[in-house]
């Protein structure tokens, strides 16, 4: 049994089939988040709603790789922590186990949010019916102190091709999908609330960067900036990932 008390998070381990608790969690906060105001915004109002005991929603976070999606949900917990918030990370090819763990846990005295990280689903993969049957429930209502936070490249999750759309027609005015479009559409139409995350301009990565350098002199700071833009060029990116990246593997040439 986890001491929950004292665990902030915990992972499930599909071979040994029980949850690992996680005591180094990643520290981030939420004042380390840059340009996703909106985002943090919302799902810290969301998750005090949750923590209140008032109606909250499960929430998928969806966008452009490496803008903080992963990064806020982390912050969340660790700001919320001391109000009784816990976490628990499930793999998407371990979901099935979800309706295991929801057992285990609903009648626990602390608030959990099950944190599915980078998830989507490929042709074929029916393992999304677990989910939601845990935010949707079945003939047992779902627990009350679980919310699903998710994270994913994709809105729906799940690919879409022109073949799903056969058989889709219009008929007065109304469109009728086909069955395939209908059942990927709704598995994220099971999330109230959806926050987007797109890539920042250069100056927004620049910024991103000098907050891991607060204290260079001018002449660094220049050189710092002109060698982090060469690695968001090599890189083909300008996100709050490849930023710390920088930092990461450069870092010490300038501090």
């Amino acid at each position: 049994m986890i001491d929950w008390k004292n665990t902030k998070a915990a992972v499930y381990r599909s071979k040994k089939e029980n949850l690992k608790p996680v005591f180094d969690v990643d520290t981030i906060a939420l004042k380390n988040l840059f340009y996703i105001d909106e985002q943090k915004q919302a799902l810290c109002e969301n998750t005090q709603r949750f923590l209140d005991g008032k109606k909250a929603s499960h929430a998928l976070l969806w966008g452009s790789r490496g803008t903080g999606k992963s990064s806020l949900i982390k912050a969340v917990l660790n700001h919320f922590y001391e109000n009784g918030l816990r976490a628990i990370e499930i793999f998407r090819e371990d979901l099935n186990a979800l309706t295991y763990i929801s057992d285990e846990i609903r009648a626990l005295p602390y608030k959990f949010i099950i944190f599915c990280d980078d998830i989507s689903f490929e042709a074929g993969d029916d393992s999304y019916k677990a989910l939601k049957s845990v935010i949707e429930g079945s003939i047992e209502l779902p627990p009350k102190n679980v919310l699903v936070y998710a994270t994913s490249n994709r809105r729906h999750m799940i690919p879409e091709f022109y073949t799903d759309n056969d058989g889709t027609i219009v008929k007065s005015g109304e469109i009728h999908y086909s069955d395939a479009v209908e059942e990927k559409i709704s598995l994220s139409d099971r999330f109230g609330l959806w926050l987007s995350f797109y890539q920042g301009t250069f100056d927004e990565y620049l910024k991103i960067v000098e907050s891991y350098f607060p204290s260079l002199n001018p002449e660094k700071r220049t050189l710092m900036r002109d060698e982090a833009k060469r690695y968001a060029a090599y890189r083909a990116s300008r996100s709050g990932r490849t930023a710390k990246q920088f930092f990461e593997l450069f870092g010490d040439r300038f501090l």
